[in-house]
């Protein structure tokens, strides 16, 4: 049984208001009919462009945005449905990490405060547990525990996605949506997030969704590969069979847009 299953998801939002005032607002499907399987310990890379509905999709599926209709099984378990202490307990489990890290962080809380919201929110432990254990998770991603004391304004981007990834981790999830985690970083300082993602996922038994318009990072980090354009996934395969022998065109096209990127072990 998959980790966590979609089945038939679909949004629609309303495209507001039109350009001359007349009052009528339209409809566009941001995502259509989705269905797609995780399996435990993998890495499934969503690809596409802008605009083409992965981060929406994403959050659907740890109920961030509700969807029109469709259902999401995580470990067997109905998210859509659940509530209360069940809901709570499912949320453990799955944790994302943004896109922005500068527009994530709260500017007026502490990364301690920061990295140890999602415990008090879930009632786990006290005061000095939450501490040791959000300095535990700001180790695992390369940070000093003194850093737990400063604000997010004094550190780099690159830092700060840690911070935002230390938050993600601290409640031990086994499911991670990283929604495009890199794409606001330069590329050296990207490759070392996604070698720090690749890492703890061997270190802390995690499952990702890895949302990405860039085809090399996603063939680098992910098991399999779901291609979506407007709405829709054109193509899932493992990511040996995406990246050497697409089928579907548009898969080719951005295979063929996006440079080769190297990836350092640091």
């Amino acid at each position: 049984m998959p980790l966590l299953e979609a089945r038939n998801l679909t949004k629609t939002f309303s495209s507001g208001q039109t350009m001359f005032g007349t009052g009528t607002s339209g409809q566009v499907r941001a995502v259509s009919g989705v269905s797609l399987a995780i399996e435990s310990g993998e890495t499934l890379g969503l690809v596409g462009e802008s605009g083409s509905g992965k981060s929406t999709l994403g959050r659907m599926l740890l109920r961030l945005v509700e969807p029109d209709s469709g259902e999401v099984l995580f470990d067997g378990h109905d998210v859509l449905r659940a509530g209360g202490a069940q809901l709570r307990h499912l949320r453990r489990d799955m944790q994302i990490i943004f896109q922005d890290p500068f527009g994530s962080l709260d500017p007026r809380m502490t990364v301690e405060q920061i990295v140890c919201e999602p415990m008090a929110i879930h009632g786990t432990g006290g005061r000095a547990d939450r501490r040791q254990r959000a300095a535990e998770a700001m180790r695992a991603v390369g940070m000093d525990a003194s850093a737990l004391e400063r604000y997010p304004h004094e550190f780099s981007g690159g830092q700060r996605q840690r911070v935002g990834i230390a938050r993600a981790l601290v409640l031990r999830p086994r499911f991670i949506v990283a929604d495009e985690p890199v794409s606001a970083l330069d590329v050296s300082v990207g490759s070392q997030i996604v070698n720090l993602l690749k890492q703890l996922q061997r270190d802390f038994s995690l499952t990702y969704l890895f949302i990405s318009h860039s085809m090399p990072i996603v063939r680098y980090l992910a098991n399999r590969i779901a291609v979506m354009q407007r709405g829709e996934l054109v193509e899932v395969g493992a990511t040996e069979q995406i990246t050497t022998a697409p089928q579907h065109p548009y898969t080719r096209s951005l295979l063929a847009a996006t440079p080769e990127i190297e990836f350092s072990s640091r």
